[in-house]
């Protein structure tokens, strides 16, 4: 999209010159005739300087996003570049600008941290107002016998909580994992009344300001999205839950109430199938929620080894839900939150290893095999990820693909272009310097 923008700004320029050229000849016509100086002065100002003036000013209104990050570090020092070597890695990557907190991406930005992963909860407190949300990953809803039980307040952590809110304004909404059997839970009004009772109280008696609910791929794994009716009585349950959220008085905001943060999948292919949520499921919801965080990763896997998200699917994604860009609703546009990993992915590639396995890898990870391998990196334009290759103890061929200061610029600038947030998952994966970017 960078290059797009950096085409239309010379056809402006060449259109000032057009008109500075002509300018120039109807004041040299205007010299000839017995017009007085004063006139010729007024022309020339309102014919050539005015023109320049508004060039500078679109240029300056308009101008790539990528002028206005210089700030950060890995900028300065020229790091963000498809070009990078592992020892560059090794020594950058825990070194950020003085200023932690100035924000450079200025749509929403949504931050998962795991219990399982602590160098997350201590990421947020660092870069808080870098994000607008943090979702702590702490509760699931599940069946217990004809009951409903929400566990996981053994998870919650008040003390950092408080820390949060003492250093940034971000939102704590906790993602809750709808694991309840669906078919019991859609289709009787007390189960889906308790559901939501229970929801709201914790975030009462927690003081969160909202969550992030995660149903649609548990249900489609019931294969409930299949059939029309209770299709449609899932959409309901999620817009019953946005009203009844929306309405209880939030401590941070009281006008606007708690907030709802729900997770959605990519859609499949362009042809969507019955459990894909798809445009006409976010018209519906996009009144109910406050914003769609889009798992826009996990593209490979130990299988089909390869990016984990190419940046033409990323593209493709958001025209399959929004329409063209610069067309879409910009209202609609900014309850996005595009996914961004933070993680990588390990592919072993020996046919020994029954077509493949591996799996995700940390920032921890990744500087370990960079230490002991010292690979060199290569950068994969058609999907926009760094990846390197490497042989383990067993003679076996390993392809590493973990995001890189590029690779996150490019969704980012991506983002960018259709006006959507970004949800990232999840910080403790990360290498420090990413946040520099955000």
């Amino acid at each position: 999209m960078a290059k797009r923008r950096e085409g239309r700004v010379p056809s402006s320029s060449d259109r000032r010159e057009d008109r500075v050229e002509a300018s120039k000849r109807a004041i040299r016509r205007g010299g000839d005739s017995a017009s007085s100086p004063k006139i010729n002065i007024v022309l020339f100002l309102f014919v050539v300087i005015a023109p320049a003036i508004a060039v500078l000013v679109y240029r300056i209104r308009y101008a790539p996003r990528t002028n206005r990050a210089l700030s950060s570090y890995v900028h300065q020092q020229g790091l963000v570049k498809a070009d990078v070597n592992y020892q560059e890695i090794l020594t950058e990557n825990s070194k950020v600008s003085k200023n932690m907190s100035q924000r450079h991406y200025t749509y929403p930005v949504l931050a998962y941290i795991t219990p399982w992963n602590n160098k997350g909860y201590d990421l947020a407190k660092s870069f808080n107002s870098k994000f607008t949300h943090l979702s702590p990953v702490w509760y699931d809803l599940r069946s217990q016998g004809t009951n409903l039980v929400l566990e996981g307040r053994h998870n919650a952590d008040i003390g950092w909580i408080t820390e949060l809110r003492m250093k940034g304004d971000a939102w704590v909404i906790p993602r809750v994992v709808l694991e309840a059997i669906p078919k019991e839970l859609l289709r009787k009004k007390k189960q889906r009344d308790k559901a939501i009772e229970m929801i709201i109280t914790e975030c009462k008696e927690m003081d969160y300001d909202g969550i992030v609910l995660e149903s649609w791929s548990r249900w489609a794994a019931y294969g409930i999205l299949h059939d029309p009716e209770m299709r449609n009585m899932a959409l309901q349950f999620i817009k019953q839950l946005g009203q009844a959220l929306h309405s209880v008085s939030s401590e941070k905001n009281g006008k606007q109430g708690l907030q709802l943060i729900y997770v959605i999948g990519p859609p499949h292919s362009e042809k969507l199938q019955e459990h894909d949520f798809g445009p006409a499921d976010l018209q519906s919801l996009s009144d109910y929620v406050d914003g769609f965080s889009l798992m826009t990763y996990d593209f490979s896997g130990p299988h089909n080894p390869g990016p984990n998200a190419p940046l033409k699917w990323i593209h493709s994604t958001l025209q399959l839900l929004l329409g063209s860009v610069g067309k879409s609703d910009q209202n609609l546009a900014r309850k996005i939150l595009l996914g961004i990993n933070f993680y990588g992915n390990d592919f072993a590639l020996s046919k020994g290893t029954a077509g493949g396995g591996g799996g995700a890898i940390t920032g921890r990870d990744y500087l370990s095999l960079l230490d002991k391998h010292k690979p060199v990196l290569q950068w994969e334009k058609n999907s926009g990820e760094h990846l390197f290759f490497y042989s383990d103890d067993h003679h076996a061929k390993h392809a590493v693909f973990y995001p890189s200061l590029m690779s996150i610029f490019l969704r980012l600038e991506e983002a960018r272009s259709w006006g959507v947030g970004i949800s990232i998952w999840e910080i403790g994966q990360g290498l420090d310097y990413f946040f520099d970017l955000l």
